[in-house]
């Protein structure tokens, strides 16, 4: 069991908290809710170590296309980078992603 934290500055607010996805073979679970300032924190909980810089290469993907102030918590069970990708994505769907302003 690994865990690894990243931090990211942010352009954007989110409106509300999301949940999508399960722990369980060969996926993840993500929560997301609003940061309480300008950054992105990721904590990544995973069962697989070693693949820390797989996980910045593919949070780095998200932040570049979704720059918003969140606090995200990644529970993996040995998921692929496209289905991490895809629960991002489907989080922020769900949080409605907002400009700040």
């Amino acid at each position: 069991m690994e865990r690894l934290s990243y931090e990211f500055p942010a352009a954007r607010k989110i409106e509300r908290p999301a949940h999508v996805g399960v722990v369980g073979s060969g996926d993840l679970e993500v929560l997301i809710e609003p940061s309480i300032d300008q950054k992105a924190r990721v904590n990544v909980c995973t069962s697989v170590d070693g693949f820390g810089q797989i996980w910045q290469n593919v949070l780095n993907r998200f932040v570049t296309r979704f720059p918003c102030a969140a606090a995200i918590e990644i529970r993996d069970f040995g998921a692929t980078p496209g289905v991490v990708l895809l629960r991002l994505e489907q989080a922020m769907e769900k949080a409605q992603a907002i400009d700040g302003s």
